[in-house]
């Protein structure tokens, strides 16, 4: 099936680009800058991970509508010949974020912009640790290409030009904001393709943590060492605790000073954990735990029937959505950072999904369905069961950051994939941190995140905003074996979006013809996509859209009759609107490496040899 512009299919024969294919080095991310720096430090003789971390600081430059230093990012590394892990980059709620002070400020619902919506930052230290443990290269090496395209410039894309001129009146009018307004808007003119845009303070902020590192530690891993001290006890941290404790505007429209403290900066490190693991079809599919959604696509893969309808037709997309619903109501009522109280293994057992795949009926349902693990009784938001119906239909798009004119605003993500050929493996998704939704710190050049704002101020539930506990994110990258050896890396942005669209992706890949020998990666990746939205959105203001149902128009008029006439709420959004997957794989018996890139909204670009 072939639209317009004859470039896609379902059935894989036309693609947008080639499937990569090399034995030396390969990279996909969502924007070529950051695929090409990785790609710079594999052939100065790095390793994936040296790769990757450049390639996350490069993003944080080019990307800063999507993602930044105080952010966050979760990953999943594969080092060769050793096991899969988990790199927690997700900071915990801050010693002060307790739900009777939220609420004692009258607010239902943590804000969407602002530091009151700013839980610990995780990113910067989650990439010292992978770069001191995993990598190999001096810390000065790999954050050469970002200091370079701060100092020098990078060409802005689209979207970031749009984000800043739609946050314009926020920039111009609220003073806590001047130091976004004199990086974002200078002359009054936001960045525009075609002409450099400059963050001269984050590139002086990165000189100054080197300077510094490299005077109080000697050897490479001393000197990452030293960069992480400063990150949490020196100037940095700083100047977050003083810009976390300025009132500022945010989406409740009043102003509010944040929870985040120089001693919770201290005392937080980045951590390594096991993964979520979940066999199908000879496949294993490695995801962080339930403080993200990851689960999320392990769920759906068990709800799948043995044998599924026709790919690509309105049954097969009716089945996927509809256990995509079950999946997600059950992250509503199960999932948290609440440590030992997260039913998985019973939300993961055959049993229990064979009893809700008896719920996948032939119609579309409207209802939210959380299961009862284990027989225990599931617990919604008192927002959740009513509170945040909206009868509107979701907005087609892929992902990109959703921001109003008073500022309110719902961020995106970034994700990148890299693979060596050494064998060594990583999937990493790095978000929050955005520029349009708290103020850039005056002298560093990036602002505090607001991932607070996925936390419940209501006590009680997996979810609740607790001291300490990381928030339940929708951050989701992915790594699969076969035969236990590490064969794919993939994942991307999109929010509450993220592992239906990977859940789709990774079908594609199973389902279909190889290419060349190998993963029909961009096959699989341009594939028409959609996603549902019957549930509560993970951003503020915590909106569901029940029965909604958004596909790419190229999916064609029988499949969106067909969903039609199941009940389904179709919104039909242009033909490439749906998902920005990246992914990156390897044969482990030929050592071939191949990759792919999402040619939706013209920046993610694969690169290797």
């Amino acid at each position: 099936m072939r639209d317009g512009r004859g470039s896609a299919s379902l059935d894989g024969m036309f693609t947008t680009r080639p499937t990569l294919q090399g034995t030396f080095g390969m990279v996909s991310s969502t924007h070529w800058l950051a695929s090409q720096s990785a790609m710079a430090l594999l052939e100065g003789g790095g390793n994936a991970f040296d790769a990757a971390v450049a390639a996350g600081f490069v993003l944080h430059v080019v990307e800063p509508h999507l993602n930044g230093p105080a952010g966050e990012v979760p990953a999943l590394i594969a080092p060769a010949g050793g096991p899969v892990r988990v790199l927690c980059g997700q900071g915990p709620a801050p010693a002060g974020a307790d739900i009777a002070h939220y609420t004692s400020l009258g607010l239902d619902l943590v804000p969407g912009t602002g530091p009151l919506a700013a839980a610990v930052p995780g990113a910067f230290d989650a990439w010292m640790l992978l770069l001191r443990d995993h990598g190999t290269r001096p810390l000065a090496d790999v954050l050469a290409p970002a200091i370079g395209y701060a100092e020098h410039g990078h060409p802005p894309v689209e979207q970031l030009a749009r984000t800043v001129e739609a946050v314009r009146g926020l920039f111009a009018t609220e003073p806590e904001w001047a130091a976004s307004a004199a990086l974002y808007l200078p002359g009054g003119r936001p960045p525009a393709p075609g002409r450099p845009h400059r963050n001269p303070a984050l590139a002086a902020t990165w000189r100054r943590l080197l300077s510094e590192a490299s005077a109080a530690g000697r050897g490479r891993e001393a000197v990452i060492d030293a960069a992480r001290r400063v990150w949490r006890e020196g100037f940095i941290a700083e100047a977050l605790a003083r810009a976390a404790a300025r009132p500022t505007l945010d989406t409740s429209g009043e102003r509010h000073a944040g929870t985040l403290t120089g001693d919770d900066l201290a005392r937080h490190r980045a951590h390594y954990e096991d993964p979520v693991t979940h066999d199908w079809n000879g496949w294993t599919v490695c995801k962080p735990g339930p403080w993200s959604q990851g689960p999320v696509l392990a769920q759906q893969l068990a709800l799948l029937p043995g044998s599924l309808p026709e790919y690509g037709t309105s049954e097969y997309v009716h089945t996927l959505v509809e256990g995509g619903k079950l999946a997600m109501a059950d992250r509503e009522a199960w999932y948290g950072d609440a440590t030992g109280d997260v039913p998985l293994r019973a939300l993961l057992s055959d049993g229990y999904n064979a009893a809700r795949r008896e719920l996948i009926g032939d119609t579309a349902s409207y209802a939210l369905r959380p299961g009862s693990p284990d027989g225990r009784t599931p617990r919604l938001a008192r927002h959740a069961l009513g509170d945040a119906a909206a009868p509107a239909p979701a907005v087609p798009g892929s992902g990109e950051p959703t921001v109003a004119a008073n500022g309110a605003t719902h961020g995106d993500t970034c994700h990148l994939d890299v693979v060596d050929r050494w064998g060594n493996m990583i999937s990493a998704t790095p978000s929050g941190g955005w520029l349009q939704s708290n103020p850039v710190v005056p002298g560093l050049g990036f602002p505090l995140g607001t991932r607070l704002q996925m936390t419940w101020l209501e006590p009680g539930l997996p979810g609740s905003l607790t001291p300490g506990r990381r928030p339940r994110t929708t951050l989701s990258p992915s790594l699969a074996l076969r035969g236990g050896e590490p064969v794919m890396a993939f994942g991307t942005p999109g929010g509450d979006q993220q592992d239906q669209w990977q859940l789709h992706f990774l079908l594609a890949v199973a389902l279909r013809p190889p290419v060349r020998g190998g993963l029909d990666l961009q096959g699989a990746i341009d594939a028409p996509n959609w996603h549902q939205s019957g549930f509560p959105s993970s951003f503020h203001p915590r909106a569901a859209h029940p029965g909604s149902v958004t596909v790419e128009s190229r999916i064609g008029e029988r499949v969106i009759a067909g969903l039609r006439r199941r009940g389904h709420d179709v919104t039909v959004g242009g033909p490439w609107s749906e998902g920005r997957l990246c992914a990156v794989a390897r044969d482990p018996e030929s050592g071939l490496l191949s990759a792919a890139a999402n040619p939706r909204g013209m920046q993610g670009y694969a690169a290797g040899r």
